[in-house]
């Protein structure tokens, strides 16, 4: 795994462009189906993927938290809404909570392990994305995210085989 988290980067960025014109082409003509098509690519990863022997979500990027999120979160470690944001919050370009620090303020980096497992953030338990429900609407996410997630890089080269453009 490690391995093929170095060369991720570098195996989407030369996919880029090819992954460009087939998003483009599928918004053009998005078949009814695709949704169902993710979810069953989606679950079929991750009958496979181990995110534990991965972390790297966790390791190199921030989710957005909303104000529920922090609210839960504050409420788990019995602290102020305001005293959790300044501690291990900031604003990002889009005015969106984000972590200040990376890695994850709440990743075990012995095991990959989340400390907050049980409260984390919505965009957390949802990540990579790719069985969401209009995932047409976040394919420019899901292209950044294939240069962090082997999974969606993965789920991303199958859609390509199972609906070919």
């Amino acid at each position: 795994m490690e391995e093929f988290l170095k060369e991720l980067p570098k195996l989407a960025q030369e996919k880029l462009i090819e992954n460009k014109k087939y998003f483009q082409k599928l918004k053009k003509r998005t078949p009814k189906n695709l949704d169902v098509v993710m979810q069953d690519l989606h679950e079929k990863e991750f009958e496979k993927t181990d995110c534990l022997t991965c972390g790297n979500c966790c390791k190199t990027t921030s989710p957005i938290f909303t104000n529920k999120d922090i609210e839960r979160i504050s409420k788990h470690f019995r602290m102020k809404v305001l005293d959790f944001t300044n501690q291990y919050l900031e604003s990002d370009s889009d005015d969106f909570y984000v972590l200040k620090t990376a890695p994850c303020s709440f990743l075990d980096l012995n095991d990959n392990m989340c400390m907050i497992y049980d409260v984390r953030p919505k965009a957390c338990g949802e990540y990579p994305h790719t069985d969401r429900r209009k995932f047409i609407q976040i394919t420019d996410l899901t292209l950044k995210n294939t240069e962090i997630c082997p999974a969606a890089y993965n789920i991303v080269e199958a859609l390509k085989i199972k609906l070919p453009k």
